[in-house]
């Protein structure tokens, strides 16, 4: 028997383990053994969860459960390797040289991309710097030169670079970025050999993740009559992949196992990010603000409910028409999906990384709004209740750490303390981008923060 193609994939997490795992693992049920996965990390994350999966020889239980609590049971035993983390990446490195290995993906956060809103890379970032001088190699930037000079200079032949995560139009950005970062380094040879060698195909990806509990490991020791699963984790039911088609070295058939191959994902991703990225930001600020844990809480409050059905159904869909999708039942199908109360996921896993998230998933529908001389009271209460969140988090009435890859030290307390905070608050480039200070998105957010405000003042008294 032939030796199976790899895909290595970058970022060994839970969503990655819920998503392109399973659908490989469909392929394999069906008999199809010709790919296997294998992965690590490329920062010493989850180090516990990846002693797990070498123990248990990449094997590991997937729960998942559906809204109305149904529960099922799935092991997962696609990941064929699984390597440990060092400094120099040589584990990583070395499958990545290997011929066989046809596909290398990703899954970062958005900040992960150091991108401005001219896709230029932002080099105010010390690990950036860190990487491109070349005395590191922690970002995906900096991991990739040193994996793809490696299968270079083996003459291992092409090889995709595929995205598995939210950033709009991932494929294009990433390749834009990771070009000049080789530019900045001065690796000629190699941006020659990546223009000629690689594809990066745009990719929409869903399933909710939330991070692994003790919980889900008893539930799962439970089912599966006493045995431990320390990698086991917990998924919504609902999964969902479009993948634009352009694969230079060839690709597992996963048309087979309901992954839609398509030509452009742009419309898809759009629906995605603004419906879905978008409103699950909007319900863990306001539900945060509200004083629940939980998104489903905060989705089955009738209020929070609103706010986020108002900003989808007045702002968002006209924006978005014409559309492959029924958006309307795209809508429903998210807020039910976020209702789940089987899910737990947190508000403090959705609410992080505001800064990312208010320029790549609300700003689009602000800037199509204002082209149309449209309203955009809808969609600004959104970076409203991120900005009343923002000032509730620094009073100390957050109940949990906010993380914020992208926001300087500092910069909320100066948001807060000026003379006009809406004014400050809009007129940071970083969320704003070329439309910061702009009046007319200053007038609706400060109308938009006053019932911010209103709706937290009357949950905190409540």
């Amino acid at each position: 028997m032939s030796q199976a193609f790899t895909q290595l994939h970058l970022g060994l997490g839970s969503f990655h383990r819920a998503h392109q795992a399973v659908y490989l693992q469909h392929l394999r049920d069906l008999g199809d053994t010709a790919w296997e996965l294998a992965g690590g990390n490329i920062r010493p994350d989850a180090e516990a969860v990846i002693e797990a999966l070498i123990e248990q020889d990449g094997r590991y239980t997937l729960e998942t459960v559906t809204p109305q609590g149904a529960r099922n049971y799935k092991e997962i035993g696609s990941i064929k390797r699984v390597v440990r983390w060092d400094a120099e990446l040589s584990g990583l490195t070395a499958i990545a040289v290997e011929p066989t290995t046809r596909i290398i993906s990703f899954t970062v956060t958005e900040a992960g991309y150091y991108l401005d809103a001219l896709d230029q890379l932002d080099k105010s970032y010390p690990d950036l710097v860190s990487d491109l001088s070349g005395e590191t190699c922690c970002t995906l930037y900096g991991a990739l030169a040193r994996l793809l000079e490696a299968r270079r200079v083996a003459a291992a032949g092409p090889v995709t670079l595929m995205n598995c995560d939210n950033l709009r139009s991932n494929g294009d950005r990433f390749a834009k970025g990771f070009k000049q970062f080789l530019e900045l380094q001065g690796k000629s040879e190699l941006l020659a050999w990546v223009n000629a060698h690689t594809s990066s195909p745009n990719s929409m990806v869903d399933r909710i993740t939330p991070r692994p509990t003790p919980e889900v490991i008893e539930r799962v020791r439970a089912a599966s009559t006493g045995v431990e699963d320390k990698a086991a984790l917990s998924a919504e039911a609902f999964i969902q992949w479009v993948v634009e088609d352009h694969f230079i070295a060839g690709r597992p058939a996963w048309e087979k196992v309901g992954v839609e191959l398509v030509e452009d994902v742009l419309p898809y991703e759009e629906a995605k990010i603004r419906l879905l990225n978008a409103t699950h930001s909007c319900i863990a600020w306001a539900g945060t603000l509200a004083g629940y844990s939980y998104i489903h809480e905060g989705t089955l409050d009738s209020e929070i409910r609103q706010f986020a059905f108002d900003y989808v159904t007045e702002d968002v869909l006209p924006c978005l028409q014409p559309c492959p999708l029924n958006l309307e039942e795209y809508r429903d199908v998210v807020l039910d999906r976020f209702s789940n109360p089987n899910i737990k996921d947190t508000n403090a896993r959705v609410a992080m990384d505001g800064y990312s998230k208010v320029p790549g998933f609300i700003l689009p529908t602000i800037r199509d709004r204002l082209d149309r001389n449209e309203s955009i009271n809808a969609v600004a209460l959104l970076p409203a209740l991120f900005l009343e969140f923002l000032r509730r988090e620094r009073l100390g009435e957050v109940p949990y750490q906010y993380q914020d890859q992208l926001m300087e030290p500092g910069t909320a307390e100066a948001i807060l303390n000026a003379v006009d905070p809406v004014s400050a608050f809009c007129s940071d480039r970083l969320l704003f981008n070329d439309l910061a200070g702009d009046e007319r998105i200053v007038a609706a957010v400060r109308a938009a923060y006053v019932r911010a405000q209103t709706f937290a003042e009357r949950r905190k008294a409540a």
